[in-house]
């Protein structure tokens, strides 16, 4: 009786039970740097931004394309939904690269400001917002058109961007520790939000009316979009990058490369609410979900112990994108 009593109650304040997670498959890649991913749901593949390309996974297969689309120190790759474009930043050439999603083959390069970092679909505008993390300033490009349509002042080292669905994006400020709100229609800075107790926030993500910052210091705080308040924080793992959100089972992910782990928060309730934490392995840092199945995707591989001064050694052979599902 007490245990159908709690089911009960878990469903009327809307709250998930804790699912059942762990890493289910590994998908082995070519040597080399990574840094963001997405997934293409009309081709379904996931696409991963790497130091020579994006390398594209076929979701039902398994089958590994390890430069799909050619490109130098790669930061963020998405596709266009409906229009067959995909757009990869490229830090080297400090530019935009469009490919086509179908063959990969690159149609355009457009220079944006220096270090283009994370990226963003806007499907209102129908434009995409590129962050040039190294001058503060976000270049939103026509994909259609291969143009840039604006530059937009922002300030400070840029991070990982959110949209709200009403007409406003959410950036970390990284260096400042705040997160900047702009109006997409004006296209000007809207609100600065400092995150009190947040060092280095990273990943970000909206969802039911909150955006969650990732931070280096093992927590993500919680800002009411609304009103700009910081509302508390949520327990995560060292060294997040990354952070994503499955609009399906309503969940957001944060990955912590530090700890190797994923922390799970379920977005139902009165207020979000870590669920689970799943271990996964050191590195693995960025990641992306497929609403379709609920599958997580998070790349890493293992490094060899650093000499004085000197940064760690990738071991030969050891990427792989790790598939973290039901079990």
């Amino acid at each position: 009786m007490k245990r159908i009593l709690a089911l009960v109650a878990l469903s009327l304040c809307g709250a998930a039970p804790a699912p059942r997670l762990g890493i289910v498959e590994r998908i082995a890649g070519a040597d080399g740097g990574w840094d963001l991913l997405s997934v293409d749901s009309d081709h379904r593949r996931l696409l991963v931004a790497r130091s020579d390309g994006v390398m594209a996974v076929d979701l039902a297969t398994g089958a590994v394309t390890a430069r799909f689309v050619p490109g130098a120190r790669l930061h963020a790759v998405l596709a266009v939904p409906g229009s067959g474009i995909g757009l990869a930043t490229s830090g080297q050439a400090n530019a935009a690269i469009l490919f086509d999603t179908a063959s990969g083959a690159v149609r355009a390069q457009v220079p944006t400001g220096a270090n283009p970092d994370a990226a963003i679909y806007d499907p209102v505008g129908r434009d995409v917002w590129v962050m040039n993390a190294k001058d503060g300033t976000a270049s939103v490009i026509d994909p259609r058109t291969a143009k840039v349509v604006a530059t937009v002042a922002i300030g400070g080292g840029l991070e990982l961007p959110a949209l709200d669905g009403r007409g406003h994006l959410f950036v970390n400020v990284e260096d400042r520790g705040e997160l900047a709100e702009i109006d997409l229609k004006s296209r000007q800075v809207m609100r600065r939000v400092a995150l009190t107790g947040c060092d280095e926030p990273t990943g970000l993500v909206y969802f039911s009316g909150y955006v969650l910052s990732a931070c280096a210091n093992k927590v993500a705080t919680l800002v009411r979009a609304a009103t700009g308040k910081l509302e508390g924080t949520l327990p995560i793992g060292a060294r997040p990058d990354g952070a994503f959100y499955d609009p399906v089972r309503r969940r957001a992910f944060v990955p912590a490369g530090g700890d190797g782990n994923l922390t799970v928060i379920d977005s139902r309730g009165a207020r979000p609410r870590v669920i689970a934490t799943v271990p996964t392995q050191a590195g693995a840092r960025t990641g992306a979900v497929d609403p379709a199945t609920g599958r997580v995707y998070l790349p890493t591989a293992r490094f060899d112990p650093p000499a004085p001064g000197l940064r760690p050694k990738m071991v030969p052979g050891s990427f792989e994108v790790l598939v973290v599902g039901e079990t």
